[in-house]
């Protein structure tokens, strides 16, 4: 055979191959399978539909954005390197007879091993259960009561975590715009670590430090959330939904969030962001390429995006609130609950609680269901009683007092519609007239304990007609304050107001702690005239109505 026909020979025999190997790739996951595609656009230069969804404002220096994109944080001897996911997929095509020691030389410097081992293991799942059922991680497996996820707890952030917390660190500190606090790292920021501990209880969090979202703590959230993603699919799970939804206010914070979460796209996890910015129907063909892992969006966007079925958002495992002063200002707040309908199962939701008013409390309370961590470190009286309603009563004789706190006992009785147990605690003092309160509780069938173990009332505890029982009241003295956890009681009752505003304002920062449906009853009389204009201040300053009633008073005295 001539030489040239032997040339032509091996081209044939290469374009059979290449054509071969195309047909193994398809064996992958579709996830594993549109990182390869995204990874072979982005090195060829081609841009994608989705992302004229997520576009930056052209520059004097690049009119055309012909440059957007294009300017990688990653070193150039990074972009040389062969991609992550096509070792993978070479391995895949090959069937396992590469070995795990020659991919380890072509991989990013930007992995450390024990992630190495991770991404290795999760490439050898995938291809051993290419042919698995794809599963919705907001079912009753993960999220019923986050007990699936409570299990998770770990004694430290994992190094997978880290490693995407010093991704976004490297990208957003060639970013000028960016000032990180006191130049520290990210693994090491403070609220960072308090929001771990909270997301590792598997309840949900409400942050009442009186801003909306910073850098810091976008990253510690993304980052957190994409160990997530890579412990479920090491596991063996997949994703029908976005994993995580970032709902923001306006496209300024859509554009500030993904800016954090673009570096994780090396990591495999992609980000698409949709606000009033862009053309509906660009966004609705770029939606039909792609499958991210994380959705930023504007309320009303979304809610357009989803009537139009356009997005499916039902299986999102973690929803992110943030910035409920502005979206209460443009009128969104009614389209959180229509989104939350969208959404089966019970999500693990993080708020923001940036209003920390008495507008902001229905919206957090229909957001948060269950039990909630309190996240702040702002240590002032309307961070640390955020969602918690103070309900001043003015009382003209003692006996309307008494008379009044049975009344608000009975009501909050009748107005409790959820299955947990309703924990009500009365501050008294020593005087023989609480005994009449007492045999009166007594004879509605309440259970009355003093402190928090000796039981002092023997009356059985009474079942209404539809089976439900009577909280539990205990009463303590007001001396014993400082031996009652009040973090358990959801309602406190103080019908002798003669405590000092220290000790109020002790007892307002310190009860409910986990729930958003706490309330404190205070009785006032002209006796309690000194303490009317602080407490007037409390209530100006957490942002609640101050009655008249309570104003007349403090003019009159």
């Amino acid at each position: 055979m001539a030489k040239g026909d032997d040339s032509v020979m091996r081209k044939k025999n290469k374009a059979r191959r290449k054509k071969l190997n195309k047909k193994d790739s398809s064996n992958v996951s579709a996830r594993v399978a549109a990182i390869i595609a995204a990874k072979k656009r982005r090195l060829s230069g081609k841009r994608r539909k989705c992302q004229g969804m997520c576009f930056s404002l052209p520059t004097p220096d690049d009119p055309f954005n012909d440059q957007h994109d294009k300017n990688d944080f990653q070193t150039t001897k990074a972009k040389k390197r062969k991609p992550l996911q096509e070792d993978r997929n070479a391995s895949l095509s090959k069937k396992g007879t590469k070995s795990e020691n020659n991919t380890k030389e072509d991989r990013p410097k930007l992995m450390p091993e024990k992630s190495i081992t991770y991404t290795d293991n999760e490439g050898k799942k995938s291809a051993a259960n290419s042919g698995r059922t794809e599963i919705q991680l907001n079912g009753k497996n993960f999220a019923n009561g986050h007990k699936e996820q409570a299990s998770e707890n770990m004694d430290c952030p994992s190094k997978y975590l880290i490693l995407c917390l010093n991704a976004i660190e490297n990208a957003l500190r060639h970013d000028d715009t960016y000032k990180f606090e006191q130049e520290k790292p990210l693994f090491v920021n403070s609220w960072g670590i308090e929001f771990w501990k909270c997301y590792s209880s598997g309840k949900d969090i409400l942050e009442t430090s009186g801003s909306s979202s910073t850098i810091e703590q976008i990253a510690w959230m993304v980052s957190t959330a994409a160990d997530t993603i890579a412990r479920k699919e090491k596991e063996g799970y997949s994703f029908t939904s976005p994993f995580l939804l970032f709902l923001v206010p306006s496209q300024a914070k859509a554009v500030k969030v993904r800016s954090v979460c673009k570096p994780l796209k090396s990591l495999g996890i992609h980000t698409v962001s949709l606000h009033p910015g862009a053309a509906i129907a660009h966004q609705i063909n770029g939606l039909t390429s792609c499958e991210p892992e994380f959705l930023v969006s504007t309320p009303e966007r979304l809610l357009e995006l989803v009537s139009l079925r356009a997005i499916d958002i039902s299986g999102v495992s973690l929803l992110v609130a943030d910035g409920l002063e502005s979206l209460s200002k443009g009128g969104s707040l009614s389209i959180l609950n229509s989104i939350r309908q969208y959404i089966s199962g019970k999500p693990r939701t993080v708020v923001f609680d940036d209003c920390l008013s008495y507008a902001s409390i229905p919206a957090v309370q229909n957001l948060l269901l269950g039990s909630i961590c309190r996240l702040s470190l702002n240590q002032s009286v309307a961070s640390q009683s955020a969602c918690i309603i103070q309900s001043i009563n003015v009382c003209t004789s003692e006996e309307e007092k008494l008379l009044k706190g049975i009344q608000v006992l009975d009501h909050v009785y009748d107005n409790h519609l959820h299955s947990e147990p309703l924990k009500v605690l009365y501050v008294i003092g020593k005087d023989s007239k609480f005994q009449k309160l007492v045999s009166t509780l007594n004879f509605k069938g309440y259970s009355i304990s003093s402190g928090s173990n000796r039981i002092v009332s023997h009356v059985k505890k009474s079942l209404e007609a539809d089976g439900r029982k009577r909280p539990a009241v205990s009463m303590i003295d007001k001396d014993q304050m400082s031996t009652v956890e009040l973090g358990e009681y959801e309602v406190i009752i103080i019908p002798d107001f003669i405590l000092s505003i220290e000790n109020y304002v002790e007892i307002l920062t310190s009860m409910a702690r986990h729930t958003v449906n706490g309330v404190l009853h205070s009785f006032m009389t002209k006796e309690d005239a000194p303490h009317v204009g602080q407490m007037i201040g409390i209530l100006e300053q957490c942002g609640q109505v101050v009655p008249e009633a309570l104003r007349d008073l403090c003019l009159t005295s």
